[in-house]
């Protein structure tokens, strides 16, 4: 009888004992950095003003304005756990600026099966008027194209069929075919960027690379002499940014 006594009570403390080693993982700030290129070929904006790019339909072309919304950045462990942040970050390259961002809660140090983040807003944030800093920013959509915000804004100069400079406007917005202005009809065109496998350490930092030339490429070969202008209303070339942005970004280094 002592003995079964003894081997309880020594359970007991045994499951004592397990549980309060149990600690949980330390946490840290991860910070993306965003960086650019043009098919490999760094791109910063000393490179801007200068028409010294090719795209896939051969245009040449510069960058003068660079300009996209990325948000709800997510980390998604292996046993379908995530941990979803709030907040969003206007990647402003013309002006050199939030080229980092640190989301406002700390990470689990540990594997991630998938860092993701959606590129521009999904449809519960997109809220007409909503963000002071956004509206600051001249970054809303007109009300007769539906309201809300931009994506992305790409501007430049490529040199046309007649070899004169001529502007572009590659502006990324929600799908809106507004031939009927009283019955506007939408098609969701934020997507989700998947990273792929991280490892967070300690003041993680993860490199998101824009090779900007895909924009033009992928699956949509883009002739800047049939679409460089007045395409926010154009519901098919909208589509077309976003079947081409799925392609468009990849992941960098991830330090440290």
């Amino acid at each position: 009888m002592k003995k079964i006594i003894a081997i309880l009570v020594l359970s007991v403390f045994a499951s004592c004992s397990s549980d309060d080693d149990v600690q949980e993982l330390p946490k840290t700030e991860v910070t993306l950095s965003f960086s650019h290129n043009w098919n490999g070929f760094v791109v910063t904006d000393a490179d801007f003003n200068l028409i010294q790019y090719f795209n896939a339909n051969t245009d040449e072309l510069s960058i003068e304005k660079l300009r996209y919304l990325i948000s709800k950045v997510t980390f998604h462990k292996s046993n379908g756990e995530t941990i979803e942040t709030e907040g969003y970050n206007l990647v402003d390259v013309t002006n050199n600026t939030n080229l980092t961002f640190t989301p406002n809660v700390q990470i689990p140090v540990g594997t991630y099966s998938n860092v993701s983040f959606t590129f521009g807003f999904d449809n519960e944030d997109n809220i007409d008027a909503a963000y002071t800093d956004l509206n600051s920013e001249s970054w809303g959509v007109p009300m007769m194209l539906g309201g809300g915000y931009h994506f992305m804004q790409l501007e430049g100069k490529f040199i046309d069929n007649v070899a004169a400079e001529t502007g572009y406007a590659y502006h990324a917005i929600k799908a809106v075919d507004n031939s009927d202005p009283n019955n506007l009809i939408f098609q969701d065109t934020f997507f989700t960027v998947n990273l792929g496998q991280v490892i967070v350490r300690e003041n993680a930092g993860i490199e998101v690379k824009m090779n900007i030339a895909e924009w033009f490429k992928n699956p949509n070969t883009w002739d800047l002499n049939a679409r460089h202008s007045m395409l926010m209303p154009n519901f098919d070339a909208q589509v077309d940014m976003y079947e081409n942005g799925q392609t468009v970004f990849s992941l960098g280094n991830v330090t440290p």
